[in-house]
């Protein structure tokens, strides 16, 4: 793995030298946009809406529309206008971890420590699983503030990116039910239901089929083979049938995760 950022975690006044790797990967068949007529592939190009010409990429520069006119931004100013956040995961606070709904979660991230950061590493993270907090702090990567969460996961510090309270929606304007009285025995049931589905969590047993079955169908149109149509239709049930799908659903074999 290549590190894409290099800098230090404020722990107080200790400060570690570590390296940030990306923990994820991407698990979808790699697709090419194509032309329908002849399956040329399709080129992004960046284009001077002025000249209409192609701009290569080292001659383009990033800039901010200020009134009337565009301040064009250097790799240096990036930095300099916090020159600490560019280097530094700052440690705000510590927060029991539940506290930090889900939704605010968005990328993680492995963390390594540089060399001289290996005893200041340890000590943060066997502080955190005693502790049983995470670190919420703040840094910047590419050119963009992040918030942050630093937690233990086995022997490897974790830090996940979370998102800021401004780029949340609010769910307003969606149409949902207000409370209304839920009937005794159709509660009982649906928590029949979750007992029967329960058991411990394990990531390895879910498995992302999707690209194994869309490579079955491409290698059968690769062989001239023709695919058979199946129409998939959602279904709807009256909501007086709740209970009886409650009871069908508990009657019937539990499907494997996949």
């Amino acid at each position: 793995m290549r590190s894409i950022w290099t800098g230090a975690i404020g722990f107080g006044l200790v400060s570690i030298p570590i390296k940030l790797y990306g923990a994820t990967q991407e698990s979808d068949l790699d697709l090419d946009m194509l032309d329908k007529k002849d399956h040329s592939r399709i080129r992004y190009q960046r284009i001077n809406e002025q000249t209409g010409k192609e701009v290569a990429w080292e001659n383009i520069v990033k800039g901010y529309k200020y009134e009337d006119r565009y301040i064009v931004l250097t790799d240096e100013d990036f930095v300099q206008a916090s020159p600490e956040k560019n280097k530094t995961i700052e440690i705000l606070d510590f927060v029991q971890q539940k506290e930090i709904n889900a939704l605010y979660y968005e990328t993680p991230y492995y963390l390594e420590p540089a060399k001289g950061g290996e005893r200041p590493y340890v000590l943060l993270r066997e502080a955190l699983k005693k502790s049983g907090k995470v670190g919420v702090g703040h840094f910047v990567l590419r050119n963009k503030e992040s918030l942050c969460v630093l937690s233990p996961l086995n022997q490897v510090l974790l830090l996940n990116k979370i998102r800021f309270a401004e780029e949340i929606r609010n769910p307003h304007e969606l149409q949902i039910p207000a409370k209304a009285q839920t009937p005794a025995a159709e509660l009982k049931m649906a928590m029949a239901l979750i007992d029967q589905l329960s058991g411990p969590f394990d990531i390895v047993k879910y498995k992302n089929t999707y690209g194994n079955e869309l490579m079955k169908l491409i290698r059968q149109k690769a062989k001239g083979g023709k695919v058979p149509m199946t129409a998939l239709k959602v279904v709807h049930n009256r909501q007086k049938d709740l209970l009886q799908q409650l009871k069908a659903s508990l009657q019937s074999k539990r499907k494997k995760a996949s």
